[in-house]
């Protein structure tokens, strides 16, 4: 029994000199490559076996020739792990070099391309991560370039928009100063009337201002859906006579909410007054609510003809004025966007969808 632990300890003390040596060593080529750890970690392996077994022969007083033999052994021994460990150390460098190109096109702007040859699982768990991460880059620069052209079409549009009324006023104020005016009350209300319509622009500016900065601030208060839409149609309806639409609201639930109710008015105002602006004369525009789950969804559908599929997603979108079927009328495409930004505001989502003859936008907010 004490031979065993003499044995046991000189194994041990032998194994411990290499495996510090080896701790050592990993630590200094800690920032080489993979190739050169697992070397050493195979290294290691052979040498903590080797001296032990050295310590132990020695002890034992074996005969040179059977210490030669064991020696000769545990020499190939090593030779095979240290050829092992430096063919898959290049094997996973050479993977891991692969996915570094691969990424630096990623850091680059471009695609995430995933290696064909195979990985380890480590490594392959660390491809999809970065093809995921591809993905949601991709789609990120996707909406930045689809906001970037919202924003160039609004610049252009406002411009024009602004320069048209200007223009406008420059003229008449000069027919005016000029006493060349025929119908100076006419003119003056006229005047008053450009500048009421480039002060509804302003204002629209300002509260998307507001919106994409984060400074919208919300008196919220519980208010019942029934009044909410109320006000809204009571807002709407000379609009609504003047374009020959009728306005109906008789399916709304009595379901209370925690809005901001000015906030809330402007946004069912814009959806009506948009609504009524691209629904035939003689049509209908109809405001609905009910419960859904722990929300309530609000929606107002219009007798437009539709939106054109491919536009559907750019609705909300700054500036966006529709094409076709929604010809826009006199305005800078700020309503839906700013719907959509106070809707959020209030934990909320809009969405919009063709209909049988028309297109319904619904609002969904949380329920008291």
């Amino acid at each position: 029994m004490t031979d065993v632990l003499l044995i046991a300890l000189l194994a041990f003390l032998g194994a411990a000199a290499a495996g510090l040596l080896g701790a050592l060593v990993l630590r200094l080529s800690r920032r080489r490559s993979l190739v050169v750890s697992l070397t050493v970690v195979a290294a290691v392996a052979v040498t903590a076996m080797l001296a032990g077994t050295l310590a132990v022969a020695w002890a034992m007083f074996l005969s040179p020739h059977d210490l030669t033999v064991v020696t000769t052994v545990v020499a190939m021994a090593a030779v095979v792990s240290l050829v092992t460990a430096m063919l898959l150390g290049r094997w996973v460098a050479a993977r891991s070099r692969d996915l570094t190109l691969a990424a630096r096109s990623l850091g680059d702007g471009g695609t995430f391309a995933a290696p064909e040859a195979p990985a380890t699982a480590e490594l392959a768990a660390l491809t999809r991560e970065l093809a995921a991460t591809s993905a949601k880059l991709d789609s990120s620069r996707e909406r930045e370039r689809a906001l970037e052209t919202s924003r160039r079409e609004l610049v252009a549009w406002i411009s024009h928009d602004l320069r048209t009324p200007l223009a406008g006023l420059r003229a008449m104020s000069e027919a005016l100063e000029d006493g060349m005016a025929v119908d100076s009350g006419r003119y003056l209300r006229q005047i008053r009337t450009e500048v009421e319509r480039m002060n509804d622009m302003v204002g629209d500016l300002f509260q998307l201002s507001r919106i994409h900065a984060g400074s919208l601030a919300l008196a919220s208060t519980r208010i019942s859906v029934p009044d909410l839409v109320d006000d809204a149609l009571a807002g709407a309806d000379p609009v609504a006579r003047s374009h020959g639409v009728r306005l109906v609201g008789d399916r709304v639930e009595a379901v209370p909410v925690e809005v901001d109710g000015k906030e809330m008015s402007r946004v069912l105002g814009n959806l009506l007054i948009n609504a009524i602006r691209r629904t035939p004369a003689d049509g209908t525009v109809a405001v609905a609510a009910h419960r859904a789950g722990a929300g309530v969804v609000l929606s107002v559908t219009d007798g437009c003809g539709g939106i054109p599929e491919e536009d559907l997603p750019r609705v909300f979108d700054t500036g966006w004025r529709g094409t076709h079927a929604r010809t826009p009328p006199a305005g800078a495409g700020l309503g839906l966007a700013i719907v959509r930004g106070i809707v959020e505001a209030h934990a909320g989502r809009a969405e919009v969808r063709n209909v049988t003859g028309g297109c319904c936008f619904e609002v969904t907010l949380p329920v008291a």
